[in-house]
């Protein structure tokens, strides 16, 4: 991996897509640090628990929603706005068909996920900031204080949108997954200090900690085979005679990926059981709200049950909403391509679907497991994990793609990567 990015930085053009996306990544740290004004810091730290949604955020967001800072939305409505306009195109045939297009019709979906996401923003800064209200949070309250909280928490997330579009653009891999990944490995100076921090203290002793750092690199590992993990289907196309040229006649594959569906079924599943326990903390007198947070106590066997199920039932769902067998079947007839011992149309996309059921359910159990673990880990070891498992399955896989990228270009130029 050091030589393929020493090697991308001797080439001029690569380093300056490298340069231009570590200086995004100041912005983005920059930004994570200017305050929303009129907010009160100490009792906005009291509403932030690991059993409310807005510690998802603030994880998210890198440590800016705790500081109430501009980009304390962080890019979760742009995510939203993109899984609702995947979710549409296979329920409304225009946008199916608009997807299907050439250039235009992909530029227009992208067009109405920026629109998405500048609605999304604004009714979740609404939100957060009618919370923020109710809990007394508003150094001086008023309608003026609210209304530059949601201008000022909109700006932001659309902002970040358009930096996440220019990395892409002119850096090197998905802006909107590296912004997300830069937020996310902010937070681990202070996690080492606070692991640091329980050892010199006799929290934690040092037997313990050397455990969670092994436990910890062979998760890491895990996670790299099976998101690089896929069932391949050999394909054969027949040969074709047009005009004096003879098309196809070679073998080749389709990839099922283990992880087909990402770390989107996780993020489902967490905002799902996040939910109850934030509405209940805006009830802090009643039993009712009590039982409810004691149920959804992100430690409990409850939560870790119900979490696992939620993580299983997204995963199958996610992965027939973007990949038809179906489609797949009907592509590869054609253009002359067919499994061989099955009959082309049908049974071929009967078979593709039985294969990437088994295959989505390896991949369904080993996401609830790496998403329940860091709980277990907590429950265990009173180690507060925070590397949890959402986060670790995009820092992974953001990793793996951009060294990919990396990979494609220097493959363009005889150089040799670490990616085989």
């Amino acid at each position: 991996m050091l030589d393929t990015l020493a090697s991308a930085w001797k080439l001029e053009d690569l380093r300056k897509k490298i340069f231009f996306t570590l200086l995004m990544f100041v912005v983005f740290r920059l930004g994570a640090h200017v305050p929303v004004p009129g907010i009160n810091n100490a009792i906005l730290k009291e509403l932030i628990g690991t059993g409310t949604i807005f510690g998802f955020f603030d994880v998210i967001s890198g440590g800016a929603f705790k500081r109430f800072t501009i980009f304390a939305m962080g890019i979760m409505p742009y995510i939203n706005a993109s899984i609702i306009m995947q979710l549409l195109t296979v329920v409304i045939p225009a946008l199916e068909r608009l997807a299907k297009e050439d250039i235009e019709g992909r530029k227009k979906i992208i067009q109405y996920t920026r629109y998405g996401t500048v609605i999304l923003s604004i009714l979740q800064a609404l939100g957060m900031g009618l919370y923020l209200a109710r809990s007394h949070a508003f150094l001086r309250p008023g309608l003026y204080n609210y209304l530059v909280v949601v201008i000022m928490l909109t700006a932001g997330t659309t902002f970040l949108m358009w930096m996440g579009e220019q990395i892409t653009e002119k850096g090197i891999g998905n802006g909107i997954s590296l912004i997300i990944f830069a937020g996310i490995v902010s937070r681990l100076p202070a996690g080492a200090a606070s692991l640091y921090q329980y050892v010199t203290s006799g929290t934690v002793n040092i037997i313990s900690l050397l455990a969670f750092a092994i436990v910890a690199v062979l998760i890491i590992a895990a996670v790299v085979a099976v998101q690089e993990g896929e069932r391949r289907i050999a394909v054969q196309y027949a040969k074709r005679v047009v005009g004096r040229r003879v098309y196809g006649g070679q073998s080749t594959h389709i990839p099922l990926k283990v992880n087909q569906a990402g770390v989107i079924p996780v993020i489902f599943a967490m905002s799902i059981l996040l939910f109850p326990s934030t509405l209940a903390s805006w009830f802090p007198q009643s039993s009712l709200a009590q039982t409810i947070v004691r149920f959804f106590d992100p430690r409990s066997a409850f939560y870790m049950i119900l979490y696992a199920l939620l993580i299983i039932f997204f995963t199958y769902f996610y992965t027939a909403v973007t990949f038809n067998p179906q489609d797949v079947a009907d592509n590869m007839k054609k253009y002359g391509g067919f499994i061989p011992g099955l009959r082309p149309g049908r049974p071929t996309a009967e078979y593709i679907e039985r294969i990437l059921a088994r295959v989505t359910l390896a991949g369904a159990i080993f996401l609830a497991f790496i998403a329940v673990l860091p709980n277990l880990l907590m429950a265990i070891t009173g180690i507060n994990v925070y590397f949890g498992g959402t986060s670790l399955l995009i820092v992974v896989g953001v990793a793996l793609e951009t060294m990919k990228q990396l990979e494609s270009h220097l493959l363009l130029r005889h150089y040799q990567g670490f990616m085989k």
